[in-house]
């Protein structure tokens, strides 16, 4: 996993996107993130650990490739504004869906 800048993550997102354009699947997740880099103990005296800012930790994965990075609270709104854009420009190689009817469903149980 590399850690990565927010504008550098970007870049190498949209490179993921491009590789993945004809096949493939790019997986991205997002949750919260306060800064441990240990996990907290079930038992016996946990660390007292307030997180300064509240973070947002995001990653992403093409098979064996695998990119994160942290956007701070005052970053995110334009972080927010250039990861969907980059979501709109590249969101256009999805399938659509066939929607089949209720009626079909019915005439073909019958």
């Amino acid at each position: 996993m590399v850690l990565l800048e927010n504008d550098s993550f970007l870049t190498e997102l949209t490179r993921l996107f491009q590789k993945c354009r004809t096949t493939g699947s790019v997986y991205i997740t997002l949750k919260k993130y306060d800064g441990r880099t240990k996990p907290v103990p079930r038992k016996g005296n946990p660390e007292n650990f307030e997180p300064v800012d509240n973070k947002c930790l995001i990653r992403a994965s093409v098979g064996k490739k695998k990119i994160s990075t942290v956007v701070s609270s005052k970053e995110v709104n334009k972080f927010q504004m250039a990861y969907s854009n980059l979501l709109r420009a590249h969101m256009d190689g999805l399938k659509k869906k066939d929607k089949k009817s209720k009626s079909k469903k019915s005439k073909a149980t019958q």
